[in-house]
């Protein structure tokens, strides 16, 4: 059966996040619950905002994915990740590429959202 592009990127999205997850959980650096509780979600294209704080990650002021942190002392929701698929797929040439700056992306906002530097939680890395 056929798949379409957004269903081949919530893939690549789905196979970045769990090789994440198990390398920090594999880590002795982190709490395996570190990221339980994160959401991970992917939408087309990113909402009209004026301007962008440090929670966006942008290349020439094209949001590519946005981290959404849970509200501390509060019943809130949990933190969540959003990636962006139309701005990530035109910046790739080709399925391999696309894989690897979905991974690199996710990696960028887990380690935002862990307050670590990226190369400590990347799998590839």
């Amino acid at each position: 059966m056929s798949r379409t592009k957004a269903q081949s990127f919530d893939e690549l999205v789905l196979e970045s996040v769990e090789a994440i997850e198990r390398f920090i959980d594999d880590s002795d650096r982190f709490p395996a619950s570190r990221l339980r509780g994160v959401e991970f979600a992917v939408e087309d294209v990113p909402g009209e905002v004026n301007t962008y704080d440090t929670d966006v990650l942008e290349d020439r002021q094209v949001p590519l994915a946005r981290l959404l942190p849970a509200q501390p002392g509060t019943a809130g929701p949990h933190p969540r990740i959003v990636v962006f698929r139309r701005p990530l797929e035109l910046r790739a040439h080709g399925n391999e590429e696309l894989s690897a700056l979905v991974r690199s992306v996710i990696v960028e906002q887990v380690a935002n959202l862990l307050d670590v530097d990226p190369s400590e939680i990347d799998p590839d890395g």
